[in-house]
């Protein structure tokens, strides 16, 4: 079996981390790592060679059918998909988790899952308008994993992505040790530009810092927090909007060890 391999520049930090989502000069490894992923690749579960697999069942995990249905005629669009039977909770770094929405009857990305109306996507995705595949792809666990495909009408590539469990390919990764088991740092990269949920760790695997990126941009809350307890020690708000270059970032709040607010920004 074809064995798939991701590529991930490791970066190495020379100083200590010293603002909220800011880690000083990264010197980049010219080399970059090749981690293995292991021996599944994206079809396998669609395409086994030898020994025969469950039905709906997706890297082990059991799940049931779904479908959307939108418009008629040549406009109609149909989703196929698999939902996980039993609930479990999605990566929490991983900032887009699709679900389905039972009220809504539609796929949704991000947001608050309510776990008596959301279904966690896991498993083979089809995207059709007629007969013709427009989108296809793979979800592990709500987030998109493997390879994911679009077409035009005509049949002809759009776009092509490689994910590895919901992180993009471009994504870079740094860590405090030699066997890459403690993540020091989370870069998500996409299409060369910043995009998705930062993050930066403590060595005992507790978040230090989490922000959001979207163009290149830090935008929204964030938030550093106070070694070993997770309690937040300082909130850095930076324009909602990444092309709003007349609001600047400021600090919103800081925190003591107890939790206890000892600055608040009221002005804005």
């Amino acid at each position: 079996m074809k064995k798939t391999y991701l590529f991930i520049f490791v970066l190495v930090s020379s100083s200590a981390f010293a603002q909220v989502g800011e880690v000083d000069a990264f010197i980049t490894i010219n080399t970059p790592v090749t981690i293995d992923l292991g021996d599944e690749e994206d079809t396998d579960v669609l395409t086994p060679e030898k020994k025969k697999v469950k039905k709906k069942v997706y890297y082990g995990v059991k799940t049931r059918k779904a479908f959307t249905r939108k418009g008629i005629g040549e406009k109609l669009t149909l989703e196929l998909f698999y939902v996980l039977k039993e609930w479990k909770n999605p990566d929490p770094y991983i900032r887009d988790v699709y679900w389905y929405d039972t009220r809504r009857q539609s796929i949704r990305k991000g947001g608050k899952i309510d776990k008596k109306y959301g279904l966690i996507l896991h498993g083979p995705y089809q995207k059709k308008q007629g007969e013709q595949i427009i989108e296809e792809g793979i979800f592990y666990f709500g987030v998109k994993h493997g390879r994911w495909i679009k077409m035009d009408k005509n049949d002809l590539l759009i776009d092509k992505e490689k994910y590895y469990k919901g992180w993009p390919k471009e994504s870079l990764v740094s860590y405090y040790d030699k066997e890459r088991t403690k993540i020091k740092e989370i870069i998500p990269v996409e299409y060369g530009e910043k995009e998705g949920n930062y993050y930066y760790f403590f060595e005992n695997g507790l978040i230090a810092v989490q922000g959001e990126y979207h163009f290149n941009s830090k935008v929204g809350k964030w938030t550093e927090f106070h070694y070993n307890t997770q309690r937040r020690k300082k909130i850095v708000q930076y324009p909602e909007d990444p092309y709003d270059v007349k609001t600047s970032p400021y600090t919103w709040r800081e925190y003591d060890k107890r939790g206890k607010i000892v600055y608040e920004n009221n002005s804005l």
